[in-house]
């Protein structure tokens, strides 16, 4: 009960700065309506060429979006703790008798929840736009975006603080971001692309993601390549849970 009234208290203290600032919020979720707005109908143009995976293009396209936004929703929230740690709001909380694992614990829960609701906000702006997806579909898919969030964040406040310089953790995080947006089959689904790209696409985890989250809105929910994905988003969160909890407990010796 200590961890959970402890995490309790840093989720509501990032979620009253997030409230006090909802335009960052705002810009997060404009990304993804944008690609909903301006690339969306060019993929029902793209939905006839062969190799396009089954599906109506929606159901193809706003998965790999809702996939898009759980890791890079997520992944920019070390920027916020570098500041913290500056300003020495991180060395006051590693002061007191609090739980490393909910110091980290609670930043990650709000950052979770803010996804989903950029996620069911992502969602809804697609059904406006001829999305057709069942209830359960949809809860899934944004069960998928949580732990998605959840995982990226922890790593991304391990990251973050180990570096302690936004000059050295804005380059680790474009490094990274470029192979998955590319290699994952986000924007595009990885069976247009020539043998060999779709070779190199099979060792990256996030595309097997991207393909789970696709077959749940095929309505095939416990279909091999569902359990996959989400299986690989749990072992995403359990390696985020375990390197932000250990970076953490290093700043206190």
């Amino acid at each position: 009960m200590r961890y959970l009234n402890e995490t309790l208290v840093v989720f509501q203290r990032q979620l009253r700065l997030s409230l006090a600032n909802p335009t960052w919020m705002a810009i997060s979720i404009l990304q993804p309506i944008l690609y909903l707005t301006l690339f969306g109908p060019l993929l029902e143009q793209v939905a006839a060429t062969p190799g396009f995976p089954p599906g109506d293009a929606w159901a193809v396209f706003v998965p790999g979006l809702l996939v898009q936004l759980g890791i890079f929703g997520a992944s920019f929230v070390g920027f916020g703790i570098i500041a913290e740690w500056r300003s020495g709001v991180i060395d006051r909380m590693l002061v007191t008798p609090a739980s490393r694992w909910s110091l980290i614990g609670g930043r990650v829960l709000h950052d979770t929840l803010m996804v989903m609701v950029q996620g069911a906000i992502l969602v809804a702006a697609a059904t406006l736009m001829g999305l057709r997806a069942p209830l359960e579909v949809i809860i899934l898919g944004l069960m998928l975006v949580g732990l998605l969030g959840a995982a990226f964040s922890a790593i991304s406040y391990g990251a973050a603080l180990s570096l302690k310089s936004e000059n050295a953790f804005a380059p680790l995080i474009n490094m990274f971001a470029l192979p998955i947006l590319l290699l994952s089959g986000i924007l595009l689904p990885m069976t247009l692309a020539p043998g060999w790209l779709q070779i190199a696409s099979d060792f990256n985890p996030i595309k097997h993601v991207v393909d789970g989250l696709r077959t749940v809105y095929r309505g095939e929910i416990l279909a091999p390549e569902t359990l996959l994905g989400f299986a690989i988003a749990l072992i995403f969160v359990l390696i985020g849970a375990w390197f932000g909890a250990r970076v953490f407990k290093a700043q206190t010796k």
